[in-house]
């Protein structure tokens, strides 16, 4: 067996090497966090003391406003300039971290809290209502105008009508529940409707179809009539003449209005405006109630009948005597 020499070589161990030499800046560094330890050490034995010997919490907050003076102090004196950032509208004190600018003032973020429910607001969006901050929610609730139909604040789009206000998807026809378009609504008792259910609703309605009238209409017999619908019942022909008959609530021309009365001449089928002969079960014209034969004229109680003709007697002879 044949042994051979390692070939590995020997590591010497590493020598300890002096550090290098600390810049100024270093320096002034490491001498600002002495100091800055030292403080913060001063400081907890301070506020220690302090919670010994001061029983309420004024007298607390007055040390710790001698603390935070003392380090400010102490800052200076080490050649650190702090920067005021103005005091806090709030509590008046100087402000020295963090800092919110709002309303026109400076305040402690934890300063600066909605005026009603007295939540700290931070970045969050506030509103301004005669120099006071207010959160969204209590805002709308304390001042947002209400909707007529929910009560609930409006927030966003406001629809103003009828002397109240709304929320645009909250104005709609008291009858179908549409929303109002471009045509606008109608208002009946304190509630709005749409034109279709308005007109359907309240509008007069036609004597002759019963349906809405709407623009030209005529007034008659205490009621309004398209002027289409304003024809004689009989015959439906309009009144030309501007006369018609009543007849039972309806419109009638002269004829079909005698014709329904049984008031036309059994003779000339004309109707009887003035005296007239009833006979026969039916009316005549008097110079209409003549002999069938001769066509004299009859008088009333003088006169033969004969297959539903009238006869004078001298004409019933002649034909039907044996």
């Amino acid at each position: 067996i044949t042994f051979f020499p390692s070939v590995y070589s020997e590591v010497q161990e590493p020598k300890e090497s002096v550090p290098p030499p600390k810049t100024s800046a270093a320096a002034q560094l490491d001498e600002l966090m002495a100091h800055l330890s030292e403080m913060q050490s001063k400081v907890s034995v301070t506020a220690d003391a302090s919670r010994k010997d001061l029983p309420d919490k004024q007298d607390h907050k007055a040390s710790l406003d001698s603390m935070l003076g003392g380090l400010e102090q102490e800052l200076q004196d080490l050649g650190i300039a702090t920067v005021p950032k103005g005091h806090c509208a709030s509590c008046q004190k100087p402000i020295a971290g963090k800092v919110i600018h709002a309303l026109g003032q400076s305040w402690h973020p934890e300063h600066f809290v909605c005026t009603h429910c007295k939540e700290e607001i931070g970045s969050s969006p506030f509103f301004e209502r005669s120099g006071l901050a207010y959160c969204s929610k209590d805002y709308h609730h304390l001042f947002s105008p209400r909707c007529a139909y929910c009560a609930s604040p409006i927030m966003d789009k406001v629809l103003t009508a009828m002397n109240q206000t709304w929320h645009p998807e909250h104005f709609f026809c008291s009858h179908c529940g549409e929303v109002f378009g471009a045509e606008g609504f109608h208002e009946k008792d304190k509630k709005p409707y749409c034109r279709k259910d308005f007109l359907a609703m309240f509008s007069p309605k036609c004597g002759g179809c019963n349906r809405p009238v709407l623009e030209n209409y005529l007034s008659a017999m205490n009621t309004v009539w398209h002027p289409e619908c304003f024809v004689c019942g009989d015959c439906f022909c309009s009144f030309s003449s501007g006369s018609f008959f009543d007849l039972d609530g309806r419109p009638f021309c002269e004829l079909h209005y005698h014709h329904r009365r049984g008031t036309l001449c059994h003779g000339c089928g004309q109707p009887i405006t003035g005296r007239c002969i009833s006979a026969m079960g039916h009316k005549f014209h008097p110079e209409h109630f003549v002999c069938a034969f001769c066509l004299t004229q009859l008088s009333k109680g003088i006169f033969k009948e004969q297959n539903n003709k009238t006869y004078c007697q001298l004409c019933f002879n002649k034909l039907f005597s044996l």
